[in-house]
């Protein structure tokens, strides 16, 4: 396991607030973010799940295979705190992009008239079922990333959740791969901290765990000679981490080079130009469409 930073209310209004004040550009984004996150945190205290239990048994076939300690599928969600919430971030949606704003009142619509059931809505996005969501944003008449996005970020604080619990599973057990020991999803960020220890955030449950430092998580790429990074003179806590064999990259936050507080959500919103710098070289980011909105 590796440490994490607490999350906490005044934590994001503080962390929020540093980045604005570093890059203004991003102040209209990170207010939508904002909301969301104090909208998420403050679920977390109503939620009430069943600890997920993993047998002994099952525990050591899990460690000796390499696999995660559970599907994606296999993640328990609160449907009524959730879909107070995603009813909560409908609201919010006007003060997100366009394609937010449109989606927002439209799902709410949907709820209401009972065309759109929370519980399948949930239970589809932890199956990732493109077909499903293809279908239901075209019933809906919007974007079907903007629908995954509401629900998404409403079981988030249930997912975290049980991200945690489960976490306990790995005590004293080290995992150097570069895929979610929880859940098996791909990391969003890379995190340097004190002697310059790596972790790696996961882009699902927000998981993050230690791993090498000169590796490549997509593809296992240990080769120094083909993985190297990029950073801006004027951004030198930030950099981004490009994968010559997969053409892959992650963006990395140095933590060691900041004063301010730092929350991993955060920092990835307020670096989205660095996605754009990498996707201009042709690179590909390793998080799942499903989580780009």
């Amino acid at each position: 396991m590796d440490e994490k930073e607490v999350v906490t209310t005044d934590r994001i209004k503080e962390a929020v607030a540093a980045v604005k004040a570093e890059r203004p550009a991003y102040a209209e984004i990170l207010a939508f973010y904002e909301n969301i996150f104090l909208a998420q945190e403050a679920k977390k205290g109503q939620v009430h799940l069943e600890p997920i239990q993993i047998s002994e048994e099952l525990l050591s076939v899990k460690r000796e295979g390499g696999f995660p300690l559970i599907n994606k599928a296999d993640f328990r969600v609160d449907i009524k705190v959730s879909e107070t919430l995603l009813r909560e971030i409908c609201h919010l949606a006007p003060e997100a992009n366009e394609m937010l704003a449109e989606a927002g009142p439209k799902i709410m619509d949907a709820l209401d008239k009972g065309s759109l059931e929370a519980s399948t809505l949930f239970s589809k996005i932890l199956r990732e079922d493109d077909t499903y969501f293809e279908k239901a944003a075209q019933k809906l008449e919007i974007d079907n990333k903007a629908l995954a996005f509401f629900a998404y970020s409403s079981i988030e604080p249930c997912l975290s959740l049980c991200a945690e619990q489960l976490a306990t599973y790995l005590k004293d057990r080290p995992w150097e791969k570069g895929y979610c020991p929880i859940c098996g999803s791909p990391p969003a960020l890379a995190m340097l901290r004190n002697e310059g220890e790596r972790s790696l955030l996961c882009s699902f449950c927000n998981h993050q765990w230690r791993t090498q430092r000169i590796y490549c998580p997509f593809c296992d790429n240990k080769d120094h000679k083909t993985l190297h990074y990029f950073f801006s003179e004027e951004e030198k806590d930030y950099r981004v981490d490009v994968c010559d064999l997969c053409k892959k990259y992650i963006k990395t936050i140095d933590t060691r080079k900041m004063k301010r507080p730092v929350l991993p959500l955060v920092e990835q919103i307020s670096t989205l130009h660095l996605d754009i710098l990498a996707q201009e070289q042709g690179l590909e980011s390793g998080i799942s469409l499903w989580l780009q909105t």
